[in-house]
């Protein structure tokens, strides 16, 4: 069983609680960006690449489940800027990588994401690992924790085509999200891979290979199946020199 020394972004919240736990039941080593001290924790500040060196040293893979729930400021600096800078701090070393958005998150039309551009950032911040040139894996889930008792099975879908804003969109348990984030770090099957993630009727499975296989690849900077509706082109300058710099960074 290949074993990885994890550093995880956002181990304090709802979601990275369950990732530690199934980390470590798997025998991964985890260590836990923070801000304050704690057990297992590294201290660092995710808006400051500088600040980040204890934190990713001698890492194997970074697990993101971190986010805010603030304004636009707050999505820019925490939600695209701290997966900037942990990308920053790697460097050209190869890091596998799992990063946690959200399902419908190219879908610019929504009243919320119009509000705060909430999912440009994160959409954005997508593109930022697939520029980086490390192994990934990007998960989008759906609506946490509104699936029954009895919905367990898991559907991985593309195309990121469900725009409700409610859990008509689906549903997935917290516990499955970290299961399949975990999972993603050790399977072939699953790099270069973006999926939404829900849970229908039925129960889940043991081997999640045949899903992460069935899974197209994404090309360049979207993800497989994406609405072309955000190009490049049309990026704040900011945003593009970002991309060209994480870019330049697996040639250094």
């Amino acid at each position: 069983m290949t074993t990885l020394n994890i550093v995880l972004v956002g181990g304090t919240g709802s979601i990275g609680r369950l990732v530690a736990r199934v980390a470590q039941a798997a025998g991964h080593s985890i260590r836990i960006l923070s801000r304050h001290d704690g057990e297992n924790v590294v201290v660092g500040d995710l808006t400051d690449a500088s600040t980040l060196t204890d934190a990713v040293r001698d890492i194997d893979a970074v697990i993101f489940t971190h986010g805010t729930h603030g304004g636009e400021t707050g999505f820019r600096d925490v939600d695209y800027g701290g997966v900037r800078s942990v990308l920053e701090a790697i460097g050209d070393r190869p890091v596998r990588i799992a990063l946690m958005t959200a399902i419908g998150v190219t879908y610019r039309e929504g009243s919320n994401s119009r509000a705060t551009v909430s999912h440009d950032w994160k959409r954005r911040s997508e593109r930022l690992v697939r520029a980086s040139g490390h192994p990934y894996t990007i998960v989008r889930p759906a609506w946490f924790d509104y699936n029954d008792d009895d919905q367990h099975e898991l559907h991985f879908l593309q195309g990121d085509t469900r725009h409700a804003g409610s859990p008509a969109d689906g549903a997935i348990a917290r516990s499955q999200i970290a299961e399949v984030l975990v999972a993603s770090l050790t399977s072939d099957a699953a790099k270069s891979k973006t999926f939404e993630l829900n849970a229908e009727h039925g129960p889940a499975q043991s081997d999640l290979d045949p899903l992460f296989g069935e899974l197209a690849a994404d090309v360049e900077l979207d993800g497989a199946k994406d609405a072309e509706n955000m190009p490049v082109s049309a990026e704040p300058a900011d945003v593009v020199a970002d991309l060209e710099r994480i870019r330049a960074l697996r040639a250094e």
